[in-house]
């Protein structure tokens, strides 16, 4: 065997092997070249290995095969961090021909499904890669269409079948007609870009689920099936008071480098509010740092609107609770924010407006230099205007809507006539309930059938 050729760039100086995409030097990046036999022709190819950081997908091992001698290329892409403890499911309407372009990140472990067509692509049998609508059609028609020369020999009814299911794929490209696409990935790990930048993406519908036992399996994620640790624990009492003057704290990994860190978790009592669990961690090896909330008390019977005038400095600092359920919207600026992008958060008005620009700034690296010039400048004049609200310059509208009804901005006045601050109280839809997981829910009488 010729012996394999190892080369590999100059050292990372930071501590974590995966770099963000940002810090890269252009002319010499952190790539690692290996002599590895290509499955095409028989003969030697090079392989290029990247570790990096992109957004929505944390911890990425990019691999590039190509093969000088027939010409063979392939990319692959691998998750280098730890599992997500949920599942995704995204469903994607796709209208127009911009939207066979959006970017897709997925792992090996996605499915992908095209209910107009009947068609699905189960998980594992295409690698995880960056790509976009558009390229998991050409792939998938490339898929059907190997070995079709001797099929059309040995079988040419199925031949036949093939070729025009091969048709009808590819005339999804043109979309006359809108169609739903359907990804499903056990880890957690899957990201379809939104187009409409600073709106919410209505034509994309996501939800996560908790993983099957055989799932988990097919992860590597096993349960130690340890009598000692089945036994049921002594109920221990604690009062409300306890919990609230306790800072509990239990062992994690960092979201962002996956180092061993902690999690801070605290109960407190929010004035003319209610009781929520906030949860905080900061990691001593990168220095990231998380903040997280939940409520103490479960969803509300009613959803709730709130309405905010920021106007001066003194509206910066108000208090916000915003749950995992809650949206945002801010009319003056056009932005419209969704519940899954900021998550729950305990902060203020300034902490939230802040967050929002650096979830933006994450989005505009995961489009790289792929992105379109007007899109690049539509973003550079957003977070421009932005800044100017964050130095006062200019005022808006916050505007959060949680069907849960467990958000929350605080009020300046102690009357409680706040002329800037608006809360409107509503039902919810079918659909609310049905997102919030309620409408099957039995909470009478469910000890009986």
């Amino acid at each position: 065997m010729p012996k394999s050729e190892i080369k590999e760039s100059k050292q990372i100086a930071s501590g974590s092997i995966f770099q963000d995409l940002k810090t890269f030097d252009a002319d010499h990046p952190p790539v690692t070249t290996i002599e590895s036999l290509c499955m095409n022709c028989g003969k030697n190819g090079l392989t290029r290995l990247l570790l990096t950081k992109i957004p929505h997908y944390k911890d990425i091992i990019l691999m590039s095969f190509q093969c000088e001698n027939c010409g063979f290329e392939n990319n692959e892409i691998q998750n280098g961090g730890k599992i997500n403890e949920k599942g995704i499911r995204i469903k994607l309407e796709v209208v127009n021909e911009r939207d066979l372009n959006r970017q897709v990140v997925k792992s090996d472990y996605t499915s992908i499904k095209i209910p107009k067509l009947n068609f699905e692509i189960p998980s594992q049998s295409q690698k995880g890669e960056i790509t976009t609508i558009e390229g998991i059609i050409d792939r998938s028609v490339m898929g059907l269409e190997q070995d079709q020369s001797r099929r059309k020999q040995e079988n040419p009814k199925t031949a036949a079948d093939i070729e025009l299911f091969i048709s009808q794929l590819l005339s999804l490209k043109s979309v006359d007609e809108p169609f739903t696409i359907i990804f499903e990935d056990i880890t957690g790990e899957t990201h379809v870009e939104n187009v409409n930048e600073f709106q919410r993406d209505r034509q994309c519908s996501i939800t996560h689920f908790v993983r099957s036992e055989m799932e988990n399996k097919m992860l590597g994620i096993f349960q130690e099936n340890n009598d000692e640790l089945l036994k049921p624990m002594e109920p221990e009492s604690y009062t409300l008071e306890d919990l609230e003057g306790e800072i509990l704290k239990f062992p994690t990994n960092c979201p962002k480098c996956n180092a061993p860190c902690s999690t801070n978790m605290k109960m407190t009592n929010i004035p003319h509010f209610k009781e929520v669990v906030i949860m905080a961690t900061t990691c001593d090896e990168c220095g990231h740092k998380t903040n997280e909330v939940k409520s103490g008390s479960g969803i509300e019977p009613e959803g709730i609107r709130i309405q905010v005038q920021v106007t001066g400095t003194e509206d910066f600092s108000r208090d916000v609770l915003k749950s995992e359920t809650c949206s945002m919207e801010i009319p003056e600026l056009e932005l419209e924010v969704g519940p899954n992008a900021l998550g729950g958060r305990f902060t203020t008005i300034e902490g939230l407006l802040t967050a929002t620009k650096e979830q933006l700034l994450s989005s505009a690296s995961f489009c790289g230099d792929s992105v379109d010039e007007t899109v690049k400048k539509r973003m550079d004049e957003f977070i421009s205007k932005l800044d100017q609200v964050l130095n006062g310059i200019h005022s808006i509208t916050i505007i959060l809507d949680d069907p849960a009804g467990n958000s929350y901005i605080q009020s300046l006045s102690d009357n409680g006539c706040d002329g800037k601050l608006t809360i409107t109280k509503y039902q919810r839809t079918f659909q609310q309930n049905e997102e919030l997981g309620i409408n099957d829910m039995k909470v009478e009488n469910y000890d009986t059938n």
